[in-house]
């Protein structure tokens, strides 16, 4: 209390604000910071017979991360129940503060800006980026039409400074009241994030994803990472965040903070925007940073697509190229399954419009319109001699080895291969019969996103098929002890010892021991 009393003394006013940045995870240290900190100030302002006490809260307090909240203004109740710790704690000093109106001859206020951005900013935009280098910003999340208001850092200063003026002159209509501070300019959440990142040299995000299969994927990764990693949740409390403010619509009234305490946004979101980029310039993209650009070592999922054009598509190198090759291969599942006819007059209806095509291109003068239309060399057609040789390798390939497994089938030496090829065309036969169609579309889909979130969380996937094998396999060792001997005896190359708990190959080399 001594540091609060010298830091206030002789002074007519205070303006009370925490620093975020150290207790977000910590719920004593934030208590203590927030709750605690706001009765230590409150109580040194009244000691120090200190005039005027505005404190600066935040939107947060009245919105509980599941309702829509559109044009709120101060008659809207606390949220019954909050998304975060911080936000329940903001209101609970927010009480206090308020509660000590008049007392002592203390004036108190709060103002609650929304979303507040700027230079400086350690959440709203560093966690947009972070998000983004990850690859979930690749992704719109829900209706993508979801409102939102922000704030820029200069005009919620300068609210503080017209909110310390009326409680000077307009006492009465000021003292007591919480006053919500925006930039009076709502617009959707993913305009703003998508002006923010391309600023920045991100993509803007295009796909739209369920906001419910994405808080379950969120909160599923976030349980096997705190297990994994205790302590280190930054970046699923940002995913957390980008998911609330993604999903609701959150608009605020300042009608009553324009006719109180006169405040006007000093800076508009546009020129907000643009400075809030430029200050943030270090964290562009660009080769030193983009994550998926380029990598110092070849992750596990490249390396089995083969480092080639086919790895770049599908693990969403560039944008537009991988988007262009799915709307394609999209086009022709329709084309080829859809369309109501059979597969080889699909084929050569395709081949008969493409044939059209090509014809009526080579029809086209060298200029249309002031633009010059490039010709198709016949090298275009052509295949090179090291792609045939790589085809024709490839194909010796597959066929040398479909050869040896029939060989090795036919001579019954391995049960292993037959199992597995068994169970491969159980797997493959029940597939087919239930519907071709179906299996296509979900490899289609499955192969643009199965390989990018693996490569994005190779390290925890890895891990969580080591848990399930380790386990598995400790459940089979488990199964075979327990059996009867009659029927151990008639695995292959194993020979169960009773009484003792170990097994052994048929060589007589220890595999495990209870």
């Amino acid at each position: 209390m001594f540091y609060f009393y010298a830091a206030i003394e002789g002074s007519s006013v205070v303006f009370y604000m925490e620093d975020a940045d150290s207790c977000r995870s910590d719920f004593y240290l934030c208590y203590t910071i927030v709750v605690q900190g706001a009765k230590n100030v409150i109580n040194a302002c009244r000691e120090c017979k200190v005039k005027r006490l505005i404190y600066n809260s935040t939107a947060d307090v009245v919105f509980d991360g599941s309702h829509d909240i559109c044009n709120g203004d101060a008659s809207v109740p606390y949220a019954s129940t909050f998304d975060n710790m911080w936000s329940d704690l903001k209101a609970q000093a927010e009480v206090l503060i308020l509660f000590a109106n008049h007392i002592d001859g203390l004036l108190t206020c709060a103002l609650r800006p929304s979303n507040v951005f700027g230079p400086g900013d350690k959440h709203l935009v560093p966690f947009l980026v972070d998000i983004a280098k990850s690859g979930w910003l690749r992704f719109i999340i829900g209706s993508g039409e979801s409102m939102s208001d922000f704030t820029y850092v200069e005009n919620a200063a300068h609210a503080l400074v017209c909110a310390e003026e009326a409680l000077c002159l307009r006492m009465v209509s000021v003292s007591g009241k919480v006053f919500f501070i925006t930039n009076i300019e709502s617009m959707k959440f993913w305009d703003f994030g998508s002006l923010i990142l391309e600023g920045l040299g991100y993509q803007r995000p295009m796909f739209k994803f369920s906001t419910t299969m994405v808080q379950y994927i969120s909160l599923l990764l976030k349980q096997v990472h705190s297990r994994m990693n205790p302590g280190r949740l930054n970046h699923f409390e940002s995913v957390q965040n980008i998911i609330r403010l993604a999903s609701c619509t959150g608009t605020f009234n300042c009608s009553a903070a324009e006719k109180h305490i006169g405040y006007t946004p000093v800076v508009s979101l546009e020129e907000g925007i643009a400075a809030t980029i430029e200050s943030f310039s270090h964290l562009a993209k660009d080769s030193s940073n983009a994550r998926y650009r380029e990598f110092d070592e070849q992750s596990k999922v490249e390396k089995l697509l083969g480092s080639g054009k086919v790895a770049d598509i599908l693990l969403w190198r560039d944008e537009k190229i991988s988007f262009t090759y799915f709307i394609a291969l999209v086009v022709l599942y329709y084309w080829f399954f859809l369309c109501g006819r059979t597969f080889v007059s699909s084929a050569a209806k395709l081949l008969l419009l493409a044939t059209v095509a090509l014809s009526g291109y080579s029809l086209l003068p060298s200029e249309v319109l002031g633009l010059s239309v490039p010709r198709l060399s016949s090298s275009c057609f052509e295949i090179s001699e090291k792609d045939m040789q790589i085809t024709l390798t490839t194909i010796a390939n597959i066929w040398s080895g479909v050869r040896h497994l029939t060989i090795s089938l036919s001579r019954g030496e391995d049960w292993n291969i037959f199992f597995k090829v068994a169970a491969s065309l159980y797997f493959l036969k029940s597939i087919v019969a239930h519907s071709l169609t179906d299996l296509v579309v979900f490899a289609l889909v499955l192969s643009f996103t199965l390989f990018f979130v693996y490569e994005q969380y190779e390290e925890e996937i890895d891990r969580i098929v080591e848990v399930l094998c380790n386990n598995t396999w400790e459940a089979i060792k488990l199964s075979v002890r327990i059996l009867p001997v009659s029927v151990t005896s008639l695995l292959p190359g194993c020979e169960i010892l009773h009484g003792s708990g170990m097994a052994y190959c048929s060589e007589g080399s220890k595999i495990s021991d209870s």
